[in-house]
């Protein structure tokens, strides 16, 4: 018969079911997650030396990515040095800060970036619609920086009541949820994470534009499904920079 294949094949293209369907790495996100939850939790825990030098050690990585990817931008050794200065200033300002901060401050910190991260990243893939800059983050929406700014905002009032309640029982009828109302300002509070929300996507923007402009994907491969340290704390390093510097103005000699 013509057009017969020789070896009993069919002589069409392969059927779509026979294409090996693309894995999904959302197993290998979530165990890495779960991984650097555990290990910053640790630090946090044990706090002190341990919590610093975790800290320092992050900053390091950081600051190694962040030199890896002004490498491919910088024309010449005098922007390049310029560059590696203000990467410098800039991831060592951030991990300084984290260091000098108290520890529920520091939690504070982190749960508000994770919040802002995961209120934009739901909104945005519910609602959609228009980008804020398509060509340095083609996946970020208006609509996805309200959410997180709604998410850090929920959270910073929930973690200052919290902190408010745990006030309130110093007093001699113990915590109270409406000596804590009274005690804690919700509004500042939330409006303080909203504003926050806004400092971290825009550490998240900054990154996107040196990967843009380095031509990558990741700022390394260091984290299975995640890419690097700096992809992991681009939104932190503004957020602990605003945070840290007013609380260590603030704090009492």
């Amino acid at each position: 018969m013509a057009g017969a294949d020789p070896h009993g094949a069919s002589d069409t293209a392969p059927s779509a079911a026979a294409v090996p369907a693309k894995r999904s790495d959302l197993p290998v996100r979530v165990a890495s997650a779960v991984v650097m939850l555990a290990v910053a939790g640790l630090a946090v825990w044990r706090g002190g030396v341990a919590l610093d030098a975790f800290i320092a050690l992050v900053g390091l990585v950081v600051f190694g990515e962040y030199v890896r990817l002004v490498s491919r931008i910088a024309p010449d050794p005098a922007r390049m040095g310029a560059a590696v200065i203000t990467g410098a200033v800039y991831v060592g300002w951030g991990a300084l800060a984290l260091i000098v901060m108290p520890t529920p401050l520091l939690v504070a910190v982190m749960g508000l970036v994770i919040c802002t991260d995961t209120g934009a990243y739901f909104t945005g893939r519910a609602l959609g619609g228009p980008k804020i800059a398509p060509r340095i983050s083609p996946s970020k929406t208006w609509a996805g920086l309200a959410g997180g700014m709604a998410a850090a905002g929920l959270w910073t009032g929930l973690f200052t009541l919290g902190g408010a309640w745990l006030i309130s029982g110093i007093g001699p009828t113990g915590p109270s949820l409406a000596e804590a109302l009274h005690i804690a300002n919700l509004g500042v509070a939330a409006l303080a994470g909203a504003a926050l929300a806004v400092a971290a996507q825009a550490g998240d923007f900054y990154e996107s534009w040196l990967k843009r402009r380095a031509g990558v994907k990741d700022s390394s491969r260091l984290i299975p499904g995640h890419g690097g340290f700096f992809d992991r704390v681009d939104g932190l390093l503004p957020v602990a920079i605003i945070v840290g510097t007013a609380w260590a103005l603030g704090a009492p000699a």
